[in-house]
């Protein structure tokens, strides 16, 4: 039996109001859809780390209208190695974390953190306070019953330090509390590893044991570095990047991956394809279907 219990698709608002996002979960809902990770922060319920009430209780109002199991995806700007925004940070992930618990949301994604070249004094304590950031982070959800998914980013410019998929899931174990797991972005690992000249494989392996949320999106694993598309599809084109296009567009072998790997007992297999491909999203969402039977059927392998 997989340890997958749901897929769906990311949703946010279009521009800072809750209507946009309304008019997409309609259209997610008519698709058939059950699961939704909302981009919670792409609409002002959160100032200076307390919750907007007013703002906060709509958005309730909203998502109680539909049927969906939801997960919340926290501050894509997220970086828990900066010390000049850390506490700030965190007081901000906690106030997400309450608003989930008003929605009945039991994941927030966290993003890895990194520091830029001119941070090198600060490398020395980055790892550790990331480390401290999540436990609190961690404790402050374990009473809502609210998990941390920590997810693995990839390099956006030079001489960034970031961690690798494989040091990401240990920072999972190190921290070792229950309300924190890896979450495991297939592309954004795809494409690190490319970049590093790492195992792309031996990478989601030593991820996945510790792994409660996962990232579905294709790609071709191929950094951006210093090329600007004028148009995303001109990106898309060329094969460039993070391009979260719809399953089947890039060249990862999802079938191959879904037979191998074992994940946490109720992972959710979120698709992070927006709606620029909502005529493909349908198809997505079948082979989706397919991929958590397939994970199901698995033959585990054997210990050596």
């Amino acid at each position: 039996m997989s340890n997958i219990i749901a897929t769906g698709f990311n949703s946010g608002s279009k521009d800072g109001e809750l209507q946009s996002l309304e008019t997409d979960l309609r259209r997610l809902a008519d698709m058939g859809v059950d699961t939704v990770e909302l981009g919670l922060t792409s609409i002002d319920l959160i100032s200076g780390g307390r919750i907007i009430k007013e703002r906060a209780e709509r958005l309730q109002a909203l998502t109680s209208q539909f049927p969906f199991r939801y997960t919340v995806h926290g501050l894509v700007s997220s970086n828990f190695m900066d010390p000049a925004t850390v506490r700030y940070q965190l007081d901000a992930a906690k106030a997400l974390i309450e608003v989930c618990d008003r929605i009945d949301a039991r994941i927030i994604v966290q993003h890895g953190g990194h520091l830029r070249a001119d941070q090198i004094s600060e490398r020395a304590t980055a790892d550790q306070r990331e480390r401290e950031a999540l436990f609190e982070l961690a404790e402050f959800a374990r009473p809502y019953g609210v998990r941390i998914a920590f997810e693995n980013i990839f390099t956006t410019e030079p001489g960034q330090y970031r961690q690798t998929p494989a040091e990401v899931a240990e920072t999972v174990k190190a921290v070792n509390h229950p309300n924190l797991v890896a979450l495991i972005d297939f592309s954004h690992a795809y494409i690190e590893s490319t970049y590093r000249g790492l195992d792309f494989r031996e990478q989601l392996r030593a991820m996945a044991p510790v792994t409660g949320h996962l990232h579905v999106h294709d790609s071709f694993g191929r950094p951006m570095g210093f090329y600007k598309p004028f148009h995303l599809q001109e990106a898309t084109a060329l094969g460039l990047g993070d391009l979260h296009m719809p399953l089947g567009w890039g060249d990862i072998d999802w079938e191959d991956i879904f037979s191998e790997l074992e994940f946490l007992p109720g992972t959710v297999l979120m698709m992070e394809i927006g709606a620029r491909y909502r005529n493909e999203q349908p198809q997505s969402l079948e082979r989706a279907r397919q991929l958590m039977a397939l994970n199901g059927a698995r033959t585990p392998i054997a210990a050596e």
